[in-house]
């Protein structure tokens, strides 16, 4: 009997017993789609298996011998039918819907016309690419009976060379039967062959580790009835421009799949009882699952030592890697990365080595190209190649992302190079410092400190940014790069950009309210005007720390650090003087001393009459107007405030001219012109939109809601302080609530005016800088 009737005299004995497949399926114990598998002849049945099957057919002796026998023919048959696929992972955890996408993909192989279907599973070394991909295989191989065929293609194999995939066809040939004498010589005629042998094949092909497009692209079987899962370090984008495959890109863990992972391998009793150092651990591996496989092999091999121990490890060693090593190269974190690395072409290789100098979470080209001293657009592809082989990642917002594991090998290759290191991190914070004043002019803030208009060093990029949209978006996009960088730079000949950089971003921080960011970055600029004993710096760098705790509320913090600006008073320059009484009068004001708001105020304005700059001399004035109306004399702000406009106007000082028509319109509330002082507000607000400050903005629409309830305009005072809540939302500022209870609360009565600075929690706001 020819093997193939096997499934024919199944089939008949499952009809003559009135079975479904579904019946027969439930009463052997097997699976629907095994029984339906067997009956097509698309798989053979394993001894065990038959048994069950002829007893739930209940077959005499004659049917149980004859289906014995053609079940002995088929499995011969199939003994032939290549089976390479390396064994699953028992302790395989997660990727569910990454998974559950390659199961909806399977579903095509077959269903359309020419459509042939290739998936290129890609991510960073040690993500779990080939147990993934293994996972799916298994999962999907009894739909391909006619073999699964598996290789490791070594792209990124330190010690052996890349499989040539002539010999790769060789191998795969004599799988599927031809005779190693019958094998052609070339590859063209191999690749030819062996799409040839596929055509009338159900085949799953696995190509492991693949170096490039080019080296898997005579691997592919071609067939409609075929499936090709490829893996790689490489995102590989020309197999899917030329030949359609389906790009599945494997990040690192979410923390319930690693701590899953982590379980698998130790056990949940284990993890159950130190949950807390479970998630702490996870994290510590950045999720990645190699990482977590060492750490768990090394934990279920001492089953008594704590997990803390482990955690300490890792916080304590030199670099995160030391603590990730294993005897298997394959499991050793620091060589699977080193393998990506390796392969590097020399200037992306010395690229990669300089992103040690940028000790954010996301990164710009622009700060990439600078720490590397390379033109901006030969960064730029440098840094797609380093994207290609998934060292590197793209944000949502556009920039550049690396893992926690790969900047600390990128670290690590940056100490051990001839690279200099301080001349990198020079090069970031000058990119920084002059990008960061060039976004205040075009937002229209005013720039601050000496050095303004001198130009940045070899290698800085230089960014054009014109109009205040783009001002704002270079602020969004570095904030993260300028808070790490600042931190970053302890090298004492770094100490003095750091200071100023930080001076110069005072206005990003004071414009969105993030006072907690503001107080640590002018602490560390404090900090080091106070080691270079540069007075100037002093009392600038303290108003400005004094203002950001006053405007949280730690009114005696802001007084130690006033304290501190009092004694460099003297030995300061003017306008450095007049810039710490600016800010202590508003520290002043916000602590209600207001006659010594108006003291200090004064002090401030005659030094900038001194010098002589309307820039200065109109912010000078409307801090005085603040401070004279917070203390009741209304028609002597108002005039102030006539006198500054002109000058800021001039000057283009957008952000304080908004500034000073809020307090214009505060004053002219409290005579009791509040049709006109809604104007002024209305005028205000708008213009701090224009300027991206969003804080202030909506401090102005809570004045600008107060005038509306004293109006009448019930509902127009309710949408302003909804507005302004609004605002306060983007922010993440907790503020935003009181105005909420304001707008709810809008029918009733609201406190008089004179009894308080307004109607934002904290009091109100002044343009600080």
């Amino acid at each position: 009997m020819e093997p193939a009737d096997f499934g024919g005299l199944l089939r008949e004995a499952r009809l003559r017993a009135m079975l479904t497949i579904e019946a027969l399926a439930e009463a052997s114990g097997l699976s629907t789609r095994a029984v339906s598998n067997l009956e097509r002849g698309r798989s053979a049945p394993r001894q065990s298996t038959l048994a069950e099957l002829m007893d739930a057919l209940g077959l005499d002796e004659d049917e149980r011998r004859a289906l014995t026998q053609a079940a002995r023919g088929q499995t011969s048959a199939a003994a032939s039918v290549p089976r390479q696929l390396p064994p699953d992972l028992r302790v395989f955890r997660g990727r569910e819907e990454v998974l559950a996408g390659a199961l909806r993909l399977t579903e095509e192989v077959g269903s359309r016309p020419g459509h042939v279907l290739i998936t290129a599973v890609g991510g960073m070394g040690g993500v779990g690419k080939t147990a993934l991909a293994v996972r799916w295989a298994h999962q999907v191989a009894d739909r391909f009976p006619d073999g699964q065929l598996y290789v490791d293609l070594r792209g990124f194999d330190p010690d052996a060379a890349a499989a040539e995939p002539q010999d790769v066809l060789s191998t795969f040939l004599r799988a599927l039967g031809v005779p190693s004498e019958a094998l052609p010589e070339s590859l063209t005629e191999r690749a030819a062959l062996f799409r040839e042998r596929a055509a009338q094949r159900r085949l799953l092909v696995l190509l492991d580790n693949a170096r490039d497009s080019e080296q898997v692209r005579p691997l592919l079987p071609g067939a409609t009835g075929c499936l090709t899962i490829v893996t790689s370090r490489k995102r590989l984008t020309g197999l899917a421009a030329l030949n359609g495959a389906h790009a599945v890109d494997l990040d690192v863990w979410t923390h319930e799949e690693a701590v899953a992972g982590l379980e698998a391998r130790i056990g949940a009793g284990r993890t159950a009882a130190a949950r807390a150092d479970v998630g702490e651990l996870v994290e510590l591996c950045g999720r990645l699952p190699l990482a977590i496989a060492v750490v768990g092999a090394g934990l279920a091999a001492e089953p008594a030592l704590p997990l803390r121990a482990v955690i300490t490890e890792l916080t304590q060693a030199a670099s995160p890697l030391d603590a990730l090593t294993a005897d298997d190269p394959r499991a050793d974190v620091r060589a699977v990365l080193s393998w990506s690395y390796q392969v590097l072409r020399p200037a992306a290789a010395r690229l990669f080595r300089h992103l040690a100098a940028l000790p954010g979470p996301v990164f710009s080209a622009e700060a990439a190209a600078s720490a590397a001293g390379e033109p901006v657009p030969e960064a730029r592809r440098l840094l797609r190649s380093l994207t290609t082989a998934n060292l590197l990642a793209r944000g949502a917002g556009g920039g550049y992302v690396m893992h926690d594991l790969v900047r600390a090998h990128a670290l690590d290759l940056w100490q051990h190079a001839d690279d200099d290191r301080l001349a990198a991190q020079q090069r970031l914070l000058e990119y920084l410092l002059h990008t960061a004043r060039a976004a205040n002019s075009a937002i229209g803030r005013t720039h601050q400190g000496a050095g303004q208009d001198e130009s940045p060093g070899p290698g800085v990029a230089t960014v054009l940014l014109q109009g205040r949209e783009q001002g704002a978006a270079w602020f969004e996009q570095e904030e993260s790069t300028i808070l790490a960088a600042l931190r970053a730079a302890e090298d004492p000949r770094l100490l003095r950009v750091r200071m100023r950089l930080a001076r110069v971003c005072t206005h990003y921080f004071q414009a969105r309210g993030q006072w907690v960011d503001e107080r640590a970055v002018q602490r560390l600029a404090l900090d080091t005007a106070l080691l270079l004993d540069d007075p100037g710096s002093v009392c600038a760098c303290a108003g400005a720390l004094a203002y950001a705790f006053a405007a949280s509320g730690d009114h005696g913090r802001a007084d130690a650090v006033i304290a501190v600006a009092e004694k460099y008073l003297d030995r300061a320059p003017a306008l450095e003087q007049s810039h710490a009484q600016h800010l202590i009068s508003l520290v002043r004001e916000q602590q209600g001393r207001y006659a010594e708001a108006v003291e200090h105020a004064r002090a401030a304005l005659a030094t900038d009459r001194e010098l002589g700059d309307p820039h200065f001399i109109g912010r000078g004035l409307n801090t005085l107007a603040w401070c004279l109306t917070l203390a009741g004399r209304h028609r002597e702000a108002v005039t102030a405030c006539q006198e500054a406009l002109p000058l800021l106007q001039s000057a283009g000082y957008r952000s304080m001219e908004a500034a000073t028509w809020d307090t214009y319109g505060y004053a002219l509330h409290r005579l009791g012109e509040t049709r006109e002082a809604a104007a002024h507000f209305e005028t205000s607000a708008q213009m701090l939109g224009e300027v991206f400050n969003r804080y202030q903005q909506a401090a102005v629409l809570a004045h600008l809601a107060e005038a509306r309830v004293d109006l009448g305009e019930h509902a127009d005072a309710r949408t302003a302080w909804l507005t302004a809540a609004g605002l306060l939302d983007l922010l993440g500022n907790p503020e935003a609530d009181g105005m909420r209870a304001r707008a709810d609360a809008v029918r009733v009565p609201v406190e008089d005016p004179a009894q308080g600075a307004s109607g934002v929690p904290g009091g109100r706001r002044t343009e600080a800088s």
